[in-house]
């Protein structure tokens, strides 16, 4: 398991290096400097990326705490670290900022805990950007509740996932309850943690129960002069099942956790990246797509042999979707190329498959004509209908697959060997199902409808 979770990391390490290492050299060739405003709109991205490699390289796992106010988040990370570092009181909204704390459980396990404002304070819009922000940085999420979820709870833990990151929910408070309620109570959690009615209840390492700060209660004090008094005393907390659960999913899958949360935010940028600058170089990019259209058109009309027709358009094709990458400066190699065009060819319903067996079929028709033609006018007629024909096709053709490229590519090159999307759907395909990460198979994974490159 270590080394398959050592893979990961690898694996995630690679992919943003050879990202970094692209724009990198689109900033060196000037590319980027060329155009100000793009340099400018893309820089937080950029920043992202170096940021992301930078702390998939410190190994450090960070775990963010949410709830509503007086749930008890700060209280629960307090007694995971033993010490009460992070404020906590009766009054509502005690924590206004994040605040992160370092914590060492294990010997060779650096976690860095994130202590956030409730969800639902006044002024909660901005909390809750913030909230949504803390997320994204996240490796593991604890959502603390302290009893049978609200319908408030219950719609910031969907919002929650859509982070798309592992979850633990943690049943606080639970000194509160007598057993048979918060028995009920843990099983009603177990089915509505998972987020959506179809999905399966919660495993063991997914919902913990505990009490981070226990009521007092009154004992009984019997003195030797048997003089009976009665005193309050705080029992210690009840968080060792908690701190348990996080270290064995530390130890089993924390690599791969940290592998997977850098994947998604570097997928995350090269989307914003892609998106941003097909945005501002639209009008270059429809020049492209009519200038291959006309270009397509005319080399396959004009020319006598079917099956070069054939040949030369898929060239055109490829140097077209090559040509739309180097103009949004994103890598592409010619195999990427390839499989984009297969893709593009496959998910047009056949339409397009259909346009070049047309194609085809005009271009032997065309091809027959000029060796039986001489000077016969009817000959000539017959090819330079289907030349027309055929040019009409290719040119359609070429429009569309330059307008589907533009698709792929918004998306980044998050695909190919080494893309974020490849090696996220690859760490998914191999982890265990008794593993945390196992339920983000369907968050996380490749949609049908996404292409597989």
């Amino acid at each position: 398991m270590r080394n398959l979770q050592e893979t990961h990391l690898n694996r995630a390490r690679a992919s943003l290096r050879q990202t970094q290492s692209w724009y990198s050299y689109l900033r060196k060739s000037g590319q980027l400097s060329l155009n100000s405003e793009l340099a400018g709109l893309v820089k937080p991205e950029l920043e992202i990326l170096s940021a992301t490699l930078k702390k998939l390289d410190s190994n450090v796992v960070r775990i963010a705490a949410f709830g509503l106010v007086s749930r008890g988040k700060s209280a629960v990370l307090n007694a995971l670290l033993g010490d009460k570092i992070l404020q906590t009181g009766p009054l509502n909204g005690v924590t206004q900022w994040p605040r992160s704390v370092r914590w060492k459980p294990g010997d060779k396990v650096l976690v860095e805990l994130i202590d956030t404002p409730g969800l639902d304070e006044i002024e909660g819009e901005v909390r809750s950007q913030m909230a949504q922000d803390v997320a994204r940085q996240a490796d593991l999420i604890l959502f603390v509740v302290s009893g049978d979820i609200t319908r408030t709870e219950y719609k910031s833990l969907l919002e929650l996932r859509q982070a798309q990151k592992p979850l633990i929910l943690v049943f606080n408070k639970i000194d509160l309850y007598p057993e048979t309620d918060k028995r009920a109570i843990y099983n009603n959690l177990q089915r509505l943690g998972a987020g959506n009615p179809t999905a399966k209840p919660l495993l063991p390492d997914e919902i913990v129960m505990v009490a981070a700060e226990p009521a007092p209660m009154e004992v009984r004090v019997e003195w030797p002069d048997g003089s009976v008094s009665y005193e309050w005393e705080t029992p210690a907390p009840l968080v060792d099942e908690l701190k348990q659960t996080i270290l064995k999913i530390l130890n089993r899958e924390g690599r791969s956790l940290l592998a997977l949360n850098a994947l998604i935010q570097a997928r995350e940028a090269e989307i914003a990246i892609a998106m941003k600058t097909i945005d501002i170089r639209q009008k270059e990019a429809e020049d492209i797509i009519w200038r291959f259209s006309k270009y397509k058109a005319l080399a396959i009309g004009l020319n006598p042999i079917a099956f070069f027709d054939v040949f030369g358009g898929v060239i055109a094709d490829l140097a077209l979707i090559r040509s739309l990458a180097r103009l949004y400066g994103l890598p592409m190699t010619s195999y990427q190329a390839s499989k984009i065009l297969k893709t593009i060819l496959l998910s047009s319903g056949g339409l397009l498959l259909t346009e070049i067996g047309s194609s085809l079929m005009l271009g032997l028709g065309k091809s027959a004509a000029v060796l039986t033609s001489g000077d016969h006018p009817l000959n000539i007629a017959e090819y330079t209908t289907s030349a027309i024909a055929q040019a009409g096709i290719a040119g359609y053709g070429a429009y569309a697959v330059g307008k589907a490229a533009q698709v792929y590519l918004e998306k980044g090159c998050t695909w190919g060997q080494l893309g974020a999307n490849t090696v996220i759907q690859e760490i998914l395909s191999q982890v265990d199902q008794n593993t945390i990460l196992y339920r983000l198979r369907t968050e996380l994974g490749i949609n049908s409808e996404e292409i597989h490159l």
